[in-house]
């Protein structure tokens, strides 16, 4: 059965103009690598790839203009590529190549080659799959690797019989192979693995962005604990994400052991990823806990503690922000948040709930509040059902209330409704610690219930701590 009897029908007319492009260059041209893994996978797949036996750059070119509404040709001469969109498509064009690495760079020297030597060159079997777009054998699958059989088999493995050249080569293809596991729930080859153990090391050659867009893809799947348990087993967590691969291990002293905390992690990660495609929401549920190990303590009356985590947790999780190159602007502060506060909804369903501790978990979390009760509910992971129907059961009568206390109060992305300006503005002020006490004051009362959220209520209060201090007032209402 031809490939293309799956292929949309707008797919088809590109690739009858690519043939017909190449043939009036008298080159051969091939699809190659993911969009054919996806084909056969039944994976919907926007992005196309193309080799040619000759001027990849040229083929592109000709090929956009015979496209209507082809974007511009984008082309990089270096790696001679070029690449340009049409519709919802991005389609690549490069000469076949063949490639040698020297071991402190996994930028390859490149010169011109075969099929053969293209396909010789790419990471995985099921990435090495081709369909010819050439006049003699149009649409047939040339599959020198036996990738279909891995894809069906569901298997990760390197074309090349030694796969710790593969790696050693290109580090990067370490967290590939784990990421393509992840994404496809496939296992990779016993000797594919091994050598991904062989050469952790190499991956300190790797940047820090390229390990955090394998990291993002991963988190982004259904069931993430799948690539960080072989990132774990390979050792290369231990090289990217140490403070999380410390956190693998149970500890017992009197008979009383601490649950293994790297484990309930991914558990908590895996639990959250059906409510929620927020990539930085599934962050926070990798680095809740990861302020356990630096506070971990044993005392005889209290047995294993972990006392003040979440702070040390939010402040690891900027080291490894920074460290990653990930966001460091509200992406972060969110994560570090949700790090922080991960157990104030806890402590709240384990006493009698007062309406002003309400008040200041809606007001400390603000708009994120809905997110961070789908991370406290993630972080149930009792084996006990019983238990769990309890914490789910708290949680549940929690957010009722604060429901209702949000609806009379409107503390969901709080202002106070008496900002500096007016305190300046009422008792002649310039900015000062005076202004900050009595802002404090109002917030402080309102957060406490003993005043309501209310302009007017709020101006009284204001002027009472005005007086309280000494000041006079010099522009009235």
């Amino acid at each position: 059965m031809s490939p293309f009897n799956d292929i949309s029908h707008t797919h088809r007319i590109y690739f009858e103009t690519i043939a017909q492009a190449a043939r009036d260059s008298s080159v051969k041209a091939y699809i190659i690598g993911g969009y054919v893994r996806d084909l056969y996978l039944r994976r919907p797949c926007k992005d196309i790839d193309i080799v040619c036996l000759g001027d990849g750059v040229a083929l592109a070119k000709n090929t956009a203009k015979r496209l209507a509404g082809a974007s511009t040709v984008s082309t990089f001469q270096h790696f001679g590529t070029a690449m340009f969109v049409v519709g919802e498509t991005e389609i690549e064009f490069v000469g076949a190549r063949r490639e040698s690495y020297s071991p402190d760079s996994r930028k390859p020297s490149v010169a011109v080659g075969t099929l053969t030597d293209d396909q010789n060159r790419r990471d995985f079997t099921i990435n090495a799959l081709a369909i010819s777009l050439n006049e003699d054998d149009y649409g047939t699958l040339l599959d020198p690797f036996g990738g279909i059989d891995d894809l069906q088999n569901g298997i990760i493995r390197t074309p090349m019989p030694n796969p710790d050249i593969t790696f050693s080569d290109d580090p990067l293809r370490m967290l590939r192979a784990i990421r393509f596991a992840t994404q496809l729930g496939f296992q990779i080859h016993p000797d594919t693995l091994e050598a991904i153990s062989n050469n952790k090391q190499r991956i300190e050659i790797i940047s820090a962005e390229r390990i955090a867009t394998e990291l993002n893809k991963m988190m982004q799947t259904p069931k993430p604990s799948i690539g960080y348990k072989l990132l774990f087993h390979t050792g290369l967590l231990h090289l990217i994400l140490p403070e999380l691969a410390a956190m693998q291990g149970v500890e017992a002293r009197n008979g009383i052991a601490h649950k293994d905390n790297f484990y309930h992690t991914l558990q908590v990660l895996d639990n959250i990823c059906p409510s929620t495609n927020n990539l930085w929401l599934r962050w926070a549920a990798l680095l809740h806990d990861i302020g356990k190990p630096p506070t971990k303590r044993f005392k005889a009356e209290e047995g294993w503690t972990f006392h003040g985590h979440e702070v040390v947790g939010a402040a690891i999780t900027e080291k490894i922000f920074k460290r990653l190159k990930l966001p460091l602007n509200e992406t972060m502060r969110f994560v570090q948040k949700m790090v922080a506060m991960h157990q104030r909804p806890v402590m709240l369903t384990k006493s009698e709930i007062s309406d002003s501790a309400l008040r200041r978990l809606l007001f400390d979390a603000g708009e994120d509040i809905d997110e961070l009760m789908l991370l406290c509910r993630a972080d149930i992971t009792s084996r006990n059902e019983e238990r769990v129907k309890r914490y789910l059961h708290n949680y549940a009568l929690l957010v009722e209330k604060m429901q209702e206390l949000e609806a009379k109060d409107h503390l969901r992305n709080w202002q106070p409704p008496i900002s500096g300006e007016v305190i300046m503005q009422v008792f002649g002020l310039r900015p000062s610690r005076e202004v900050g006490i009595i802002k404090t004051a109002i917030r402080e009362a309102i957060l406490e219930g003993d005043i309501p959220n209310e302009y007017e209520v709020a101006y009284t209060y204001m002027l009472e701590q005005g007086q309280r201090l000494g000041m006079s007032v010099v522009l009235a209402k």
